[in-house]
């Protein structure tokens, strides 16, 4: 691999584990947004930001940066980065890699003494992952102005505003507006897969096409609790029914639109809660979250309209209820710049590596950061796809050679601005 200089893979490789070993050890690898491991895990990293000679501070949204100037005061930031949060018992790769390949890039140009004319900042946005506040991308929708002041009264499960929980991690929620950015020039983010198309083909570096919209959709069905084995089957209204049935269109229907051809199409009924969930109890309350992904925003926007349609229909059939009908967050479908694309894909071909284009399954900090400025992905290959998970893994070389195209791409970037 020739072309960029300066990247250090051994030394990404100890931040990784590193920033990793920061876990809650009964639940590798751990560490959720708003914890004591979060904070840990951020005062980690600001050390890091330090020792690169990057000027550290949080903004009122609690986003970490780490800041090298430029050679020409007032131009807009080359911005890198991804976040550090994890799912539950998630892997040591998903965000952490973006976060550390972002920091590689900036010691690369420190190391070769490059000062580059824009100013290039590392972030760790808060809180990309779905949070206990039934949030995602909290931090990068703040940048973009998109964290609503509706979603800060956001309860957790201890019932702390999620307000409340930007401040107590070094937000400043009365001041969140001076979150918001006009000042990036660019923005990448490094990513695994989170698929098996890379690591199939044995193609090292994919380029990101396009991020899916989301929707998160909740759903209540109210019922009326009654003995299980005194009830006749013909006069209950059984919550838990009416959610197995609403379960089973989500997916079905979901199914059909991805093999109707109009892109990349899933659905997933990941919270299924009943009460009072006895076994000899017909359920009174059933709660279900659904999350919702297409590539086309149109359809996405149908499906979610139909979704609603046929809960009130099975609440009907099933003599329940359907107390609430509520979407918890919504995310538009985001393209990535094709200018940046070329780029990557320039710096790639520099360093005899093959690249594809790849569409964006999952959602990213880079979705809301599209809406502010060019953004683009690079997509490494991850160990059988497998992703949010502890057996979540990414070659030494993988995660480098990522590092590698997103520095060329950044030197380009750099040059060619000054001719614009």
């Amino acid at each position: 691999m020739g072309g960029a200089f300066g990247i250090d893979e051994s030394r990404i490789w100890s931040d990784l584990m590193g920033l990793a070993e920061i876990t809650d050890p009964a639940r590798p690898w751990t560490r959720r947004s708003f914890t004591p491991l979060f904070d840990a895990g951020r005062h980690w990293l600001s050390r890091r930001f330090s020792e690169a000679g990057l000027a550290v501070r949080l903004d009122p949204a609690a986003n970490l940066f780490g800041r090298l100037e430029g050679s020409e005061p007032g131009l807009p930031a080359i911005l890198l980065g991804s976040h550090s949060d994890s799912v539950p018992s998630g892997g040591r790769f998903d965000g952490p890699a973006g976060v550390i390949a972002a920091l590689e890039v900036v010691r690369a140009l420190q190391d070769d003494g490059r000062r580059l004319r824009h100013p290039v900042e590392v972030v760790d946005c808060l809180a990309e992952e779905p949070s206990d506040f039934g949030l995602s991308c909290i931090g990068s929708r703040a940048m973009a102005g998109r964290l609503e002041p509706a979603m800060l009264d956001y309860r957790g499960p201890g019932g702390e505003r999620l307000g409340d929980a930007i401040d107590r991690v070094g937000g400043d929620v009365a001041r969140l507006a001076e979150a918001r950015r006009a000042d990036v020039a660019a923005f990448l983010e490094l990513h695994i897969e989170q698929g098996v198309v890379l690591e199939r083909s044995e193609i090292p570096i994919g380029i990101v096409t396009g991020i899916v919209g989301i929707v998160r959709l909740e759903i209540v069905f109210k019922g009326e609790a009654a003995h299980a084995g005194t009830m006749p089957m013909a006069m209950r209204r059984d919550a838990g029914v009416a959610a197995a049935r609403f379960v089973g269109f989500v997916s079905e229907r979901a199914a059909a639109l991805a093999q109707a051809g109009r892109g990349y199409v899933v659905a997933t009924t990941g919270v299924i809660e009943v009460s009072p969930n006895a076994v000899n109890v017909v359920p009174e309350r059933a709660r279900v979250v659904v999350d919702a992904r297409a590539e086309d925003g149109d359809l996405l926007e149908a499906f979610v309209a139909e979704i609603e349609a046929e809960a009130a229909r099975i609440a009907a059939a099933t003599a329940t209820t359907r107390e609430r009908c509520a979407v918890l967050s919504r995310a538009t479908p985001a393209a990535c710049d094709p200018a940046l694309r070329a780029l990557l894909a320039e710096g790639a071909e520099a360093l005899g590596l093959a690249s594809v284009p790849l569409p964006s399954g999952a959602g990213h900090d880079a979705a809301f950061l599209s809406r502010i400025a060019p953004a683009a992905m690079v997509f490494i290959p991850c160990r059988a796809g497998r992703s949010h998970c502890p057996e979540e893994w990414a070659e030494p070389a993988a995660v480098a050679a990522g590092a590698a195209v997103m520095l060329e791409a950044v030197l380009r970037f750099d040059a060619r601005a000054a001719k614009d």
